[in-house]
């Protein structure tokens, strides 16, 4: 598989060398916007570049009918719109807040603990992550799809970032920046006599490179149209 990286920070490069290892061919690294020529060469692109870039680079690579695999957050208020020029283009795009697999079943252990949870008004939720100095959008797009389910349980109205402008209907949500950190997640459920709490703490970047490089896998493979995310990679997964 050729595989364009649009996108060469820390990210872009740990997704060259597990690609390389699993027998893939980077045709271009970049860290500008994708142009005609560098699609025509590549079976899939992958971007981790920047927030105020992601809509341009997956309106170039729809257009060009460039099966894309989204890592950068920061673009969701775009979704409709990119959703609607998949359909015209008959492309591909294929998203995650996280492609991290551990992260994913993280995502399903917060569902699992908000189902629990909606009957206890006593407990307030509060969450709190920590990236790296260099992460450009906060809260996460992590964070934004965990307090986004517990929307969808009615545990509150909406998230507020940050978290001290909260009121008692919002979750009230914290973003920490770090040297370092490759991305920490924590949702507390706190009431006046104790508090119930879940983490997910990534070690390296190889799970969340490892992760996108395998939904580009499954994009190239499967040779499917529309919008797709993790879930569809997770629940549907190629053969090795």
């Amino acid at each position: 598989m050729k595989i364009l990286l649009s996108g060469y920070g820390k990210m872009g490069k740990t997704i060259e060398k597990l690609a390389i290892a699993r027998g893939h061919t980077i045709t271009d690294r970049l860290n500008t916007s994708p142009e005609n020529q560098h699609l025509t060469k590549a079976d899939v692109v992958i971007d981790f570049s920047i927030p105020d870039a992601a809509f341009s680079n997956a309106k170039t690579a729809i257009e060009n009918k460039t099966p894309l695999v989204m890592g950068t957050t920061g673009w969701q208020s775009y979704f409709n719109k990119i959703k609607a020029m998949v359909d015209a283009h008959a492309s591909s795009f294929l998203y995650a807040a996280n492609f991290s697999i551990g992260v994913n079943l993280f995502f399903k252990l917060n569902r699992e603990l908000a189902a629990l949870m909606k009957d206890y008004s006593d407990y307030r939720p509060y969450l709190q992550e920590t990236h790296h100095l260099e992460k450009l959008d906060a809260p996460s797009g992590t964070a934004i799809h965990l307090a986004n389910d517990l929307i969808d349980f009615n545990i509150v109205k909406n998230w507020k970032y940050p978290a001290d402008q909260a009121n008692q209907n919002q979750l009230p949500v914290d973003a920490f920046r770090e040297k370092d950190v490759k991305g920490t997640h924590e949702l507390t459920y706190e009431s006046g006599i104790d508090k119930i709490s879940i983490k997910h703490e990534a070690k390296t970047r190889e799970g969340f490179a490892l992760g996108a490089v395998i939904a580009a896998e499954w994009l190239y493979q499967k040779q499917k149209t529309g919008v797709f995310t993790m879930q569809n990679v997770l629940q549907n997964p190629i053969k090795s």
